[in-house]
């Protein structure tokens, strides 16, 4: 796996998983299409299933698992987050996906549920979205200025207008923590993606010595801390399933 602020917190969250199991833990990833996620984490030692309604993407994943000689780690459901729980492991998966979904999804609070319900009691769901504030500035800072107080403007976040957009929302950080909380789930962190790195034109990079280095020691500091992480491209936050939780 990379080693960015989200696939170190996934790492840590996993290696819990495999103590608290005694063995191969199972990750069930939601809207994982082509394995971006899915195939790292089975090379990293998963059982990972995944739910996506396009059979094209299914079948890219198990090209690529394939390729990367875990195809029998990965498994492919084709539906939305209504297949969880006939996809989910027994007992509930430790690690519960849902990386670019909400966005895309009709409802955020029913999706959310489904996320839980298929989640194992004390195991985790992780949680990657767009960020709107992100968006505003990445428009204001190519010229896009109307563009950008439109999107500031909408409740959800979304340019309106012939845009051709398909994300139904955005999400900032007070808005992300309070859909989690409202699902039951206890966050125990929110943290950037793509905080400054996005920011940063490769050929500056290419023409500093040490800068890629010094970027990924800034990436990581700040990925957890406002206002910096507040910005970032995307927001990743980990919440923990409590005891009691059900599927209904």
């Amino acid at each position: 796996m990379k080693s960015d602020a989200v696939h170190r917190v996934l790492e840590n969250e996993l290696a819990q998983a495999r103590h608290r199991r005694g063995g191969v833990p199972e990750v069930l990833d939601v809207g994982g299409g082509s394995g971006v996620w899915a195939v790292p984490l089975a090379v990293a030692g998963c059982s990972v299933t995944v739910v996506d309604p396009s059979p094209n993407a299914l079948a890219t994943l198990q090209r690529r698992a394939a390729d990367a000689g875990v195809g029998d780690r990965v498994s492919a459901v084709q539906g939305d987050t209504d297949a969880l729980r006939s996809a989910a492991p027994s007992g509930g998966a430790d690690l519960v996906l849902g990386h670019g979904l909400l966005e895309y999804v009709d409802d955020v609070t029913v999706s959310l549920r489904e996320l839980v319900g298929a989640a194992a009691v004390g195991g985790a769901v992780s949680v990657l979205v767009t960020n709107r504030y992100a968006a505003v500035l990445g428009r204001a800072l190519t010229g896009k200025v109307s563009e950008a107080l439109r999107l500031f403007n909408d409740p959800d976040g979304r340019v309106g207008g012939p845009s051709g957009e398909t994300v139904r929302r955005r999400f900032d950080t007070e808005l992300l923590r309070r859909m989690l909380d409202d699902s039951g789930l206890a966050v125990e962190l929110i943290q950037g993606q793509g905080v400054v790195s996005d920011l940063v034109p490769g050929s500056v990079l290419e023409a500093t010595p040490g800068a890629w280095d010094a970027l990924e020691g800034l990436e990581t500091a700040a990925a957890a801390h406002p206002p910096l992480r507040d910005i970032a491209t995307r927001l990743h936050a980990l919440a923990r399933v409590s005891g009691g939780h059900t599927t209904q």
